[in-house]
């Protein structure tokens, strides 16, 4: 019989980094006011061009970087920055590199791991640049509401399947959600590893959601943690190919309807969910 994986305590942080410019300092920089537990960072680097990650290595004692040789996408890349620790590292943050942590928010989400057995992720409040608070705690997609927020969600922004996809009216508390934003979270090695991480076949966006559900499906609890909150810059690698991100969230919509809804039934409701979808991305990309 194998024996069972033991993991540790100490603390892994992983950001995926593709030419991130000045956001990663900043990173860095307020990460360190996040926890007073010593922890070990892995730049999971897709091919950047601008020089930052490795200078942000060289120049911090606890920062590794990690070249994948290739963009590998979001999943993948963390999965192999996650794939440098050992099992001594039994709480891992995988999050992205335009990330601003607020004070204490690690040690915050830590404390609330400690009530929550349970718990395989954890997600802080996010908030916007401009202070608003970002839905980053949402029920998974379902044939109504999330198909009905991919398809009219960017046209008919107070659409019904949206608000209730997001939980926009659900009090900001802890709690239990269908999925968690992938841009920062605290993730229970021996849940991660019990799903293999994320599915590398998710380059761009999804990855989270598929992830979420997949934790929830092994019997772990993906937890809303609101008393820790971060900054999320947003979009500084993205934003000079918006319609190739535009189009990698289209593909990776389809595919997760398509993963979970298999078979010669289905067949009709897919292709009229994949037609919606490419008028949805030819809209967006006329604009």
């Amino acid at each position: 019989m194998t024996e069972p994986r033991r993991y540790g305590d100490e603390l892994a942080v992983v950001t995926v980094t593709y030419s991130p410019g000045e956001t990663l300092e900043r990173f860095l920089d307020t990460l360190d006011k996040a926890t007073e537990r010593p922890y070990q960072v892995v730049l999971a680097d897709n091919g950047s061009t601008d020089g930052v990650p490795e200078k942000a290595a060289a120049a911090r004692e606890n920062v590794q970087f990690l070249s994948t040789g290739e963009n590998l996408g979001y999943g993948a890349g963390a999965n192999r920055g996650v794939a440098e620790f050992g099992d001594e590292y039994g709480w891992v943050i995988v999050a992205n590199p335009d990330i601003e942590w607020g004070p204490g928010s690690v040690d915050t989400l830590l404390e609330a791991a400690s009530r929550w057995p349970r718990g395989g992720s954890f997600g802080p409040l996010i908030r916007e640049p401009n202070g608003e608070v970002y839905p980053s705690a949402r029920l998974l997609p379902s044939l109504g509401k999330g198909v009905g927020h991919a398809v009219v969600g960017r046209v008919w922004r107070d659409n019904p399947w949206t608000k209730a996809y997001r939980q926009s009216d659900t009090a900001v508390v802890e709690r239990t959600a269908g999925w968690l934003s992938g841009s920062c979270l605290l993730l229970r090695r021996a849940a991660f590893d019990s799903v293999s991480g994320f599915d590398p076949r998710y380059f761009m966006y999804f990855e989270d959601v598929d992830l979420g559900d997949r934790i929830g499906q092994a019997g772990w609890q993906n937890v809303y943690v609101p008393s820790a909150e971060v900054t999320h810059i947003g979009g500084h690698s993205t934003s000079k190919s918006s319609d190739k991100m535009l189009a990698a969230h289209h593909a990776s919509a389809y595919r997760y309807m398509a993963d979970r809804h298999q078979g010669p039934e289905w067949k009709p409701l897919l292709a009229a969910i994949k037609a919606g979808l490419k008028l949805r991305l030819k809209l967006e990309t006329r604009r």
